[in-house]
């Protein structure tokens, strides 16, 4: 078992073309703690900010801790509130944007392999 308090972890600038007002923390993964499968990293989108609109050929699992925000995906666009789980399939366009007053924090789940290369 591997437990770590996240106030401790390293949290960086997303300076991916496209992101504005976002940082990460890779909380669980491979390098850090052995994980065989998967990366849980968290996200905090700052108001105004979003993640790059973007797609890759892997899965992945969203939890919204906190904050409001709209998620597009493949030409729509749905509205979120915290306790809202988001499953997007690969190949999938998606970027997530915050629309509200706070800060929006998600957690993000990705398998091993490229997804999780930082």
């Amino acid at each position: 078992m591997h437990m770590m308090d996240v106030k401790n972890c390293e949290c960086n600038v997303v300076e991916t073309e496209g992101a504005e007002g976002v940082t990460i923390q890779w909380l669980l993964d491979e390098p850090g703690c052995g994980t065989p499968n998967f990366a849980m990293r968290r996200f905090v989108v700052e108001p105004g900010g979003y993640t790059p609109r973007h797609r890759h050929p892997w899965e992945h699992e969203v939890y919204i801790v906190r904050g409001v925000g709209e998620a597009i995906h493949n030409g729509g666009v749905s509205c979120f509130a915290p306790d809202t789980a988001i499953f997007i399939e690969p190949n999938e366009e998606h970027q997530f944007r915050n629309t509200g007053v706070e800060p929006l924090e998600f957690l993000c789940l990705v398998p091993n392999g490229p997804a999780t290369e930082h």
